[in-house]
């Protein structure tokens, strides 16, 4: 098989997870970028950005609009990042430690005493950024009515695990983390994000928030009514899909970025430049140093060589991170090769997310790019 057939094939697939499967896509639109050192191999749009008006949980089938009304994804589809905010956050903390501002053994009671649970079990922002901090997964702080009482209940939340022990992934550590930033710079963490790496990067696509000019450009997400949505929202298009980051203004360290295809691809050749434009090489390499919690590989805010999404490029220097949207990044130091692929997963619903197979067959497409 040739490059050629194989890149038609990938693309083919990709139209595939867009329709029928045999009940439902796996997802309604999506734009795929690939590099390969300073060349872009792969950058297509399939499916549809805005298909359904909403979702019938009787038929569990989508409330399509009417065809016209219909908004095919094009490569400059602006997507919501979910998780992968994350990495930013994480990128934003790495250079505040450059700057000597914060320490990665330095303990959240020394920049933010008001989280107090966090305070007295002495967690570190290291183990906020491996996901070893012990806090459960997840809270429902969108049921606190403002942001002073949200952050109250984050301050008390205790570890369910002692600090540094057990790999447990949790939105906690990113919003915890959040709150040490802007502590200790006197900045919201869009600012940090903005002036520390989407500005310096030239991605003029990313931002938190984005203004009703761009609605038209962004892929919808989710119904997100009751019981399966957790706010009773109708078709979540323009605004952040996840509720807590939503609750707190839409400005959060564990969601809330919005980007396109192109503008990740910039983030993924500076982080292969060692950290060209925002980060230094030693701060790079520190972010891809296995934190060392046994049977999952993580460093400083990325996954590392996880398969189940990275597919055959998952190696001992492939890092990369998901989003509960349906998006995935993954950077393979060793090759020079990166992907993005954004895709809106939960348009019409989150039940509808369905498996990893295109994230795979598109990274393991990539790792077997130029090898015959």
């Amino acid at each position: 098989m040739t490059e050629d057939d194989a890149l038609t094939g990938l693309v083919r697939d990709l139209r595939a997870a867009t329709g029928p499967s045999p009940l439902h896509p796996w997802c309604a639109g999506a734009v795929a970028l690939a590099g390969c050192g300073p060349d872009v191999v792969l950058h297509e749009a399939v499916g549809w950005a805005l298909r359904y008006a909403g979702y019938d949980a009787r038929a569990d089938q989508g409330v399509e609009l009417p065809r016209e009304r219909w908004v095919p994804v094009r490569r400059d589809t602006v997507f919501d990042l979910a998780s992968l905010t994350k990495l930013f956050t994480a990128i934003a903390a790495m250079q505040q430690v450059e700057r000597g501002a914060i320490a990665l053994d330095g303990q959240v009671a020394w920049y933010a005493p008001e989280f107090t649970a966090a305070a007295e079990r002495g967690i570190t922002v290291r183990q906020l950024l491996t996901h070893t901090s012990g806090l459960r997964a997840e809270l429902p702080l969108y049921e606190y009515h403002g942001l002073e009482r949200q952050l109250a209940r984050l301050a008390a939340e205790q570890p369910v695990t002692p600090p540094g022990g057990a790999y447990r992934y949790s939105d906690l550590n990113l919003l915890l983390l959040q709150r040490v930033l802007e502590r200790t710079t006197g900045r919201s963490l869009a600012h940090l994000v903005r002036d520390g790496i989407t500005r310096p990067l030239g991605m003029t696509s990313t931002r938190y928030c984005p203004p009703p000019s761009w609605r038209t450009r962004i892929a919808a997400t989710e119904d997100q009514r009751r019981p399966w949505g957790k706010l009773d929202r109708a078709m979540v298009h323009g605004v952040v899909h996840d509720e807590n980051a939503y609750a707190m203004g839409g400005i959060a360290g564990h969601a809330g970025l919005f980007s396109t295809a192109a503008d990740l691809g910039a983030l993924c050749r500076a982080l292969l430049d060692g950290g060209t434009g925002i980060l230094t090489p030693e701060s790079v390499r520190l972010m891809l140093a296995d934190d060392g919690v046994a049977g999952h590989p993580h460093g400083l805010g990325f996954e590392l060589e996880q398969p189940w999404f990275m597919g055959e490029l998952a190696g001992p220097r492939t890092a990369g991170h998901t989003g509960f949207t349906g998006t995935s990044l993954v950077i393979d130091f060793d090759s020079g090769r990166y992907l993005v692929l954004l895709a809106n997963a939960v348009h019409p619903v989150r039940t509808w997310r369905s498996g990893n197979a295109p994230r795979t067959a598109a990274a393991t497409w990539l790792a077997r790019y130029g090898h015959g």
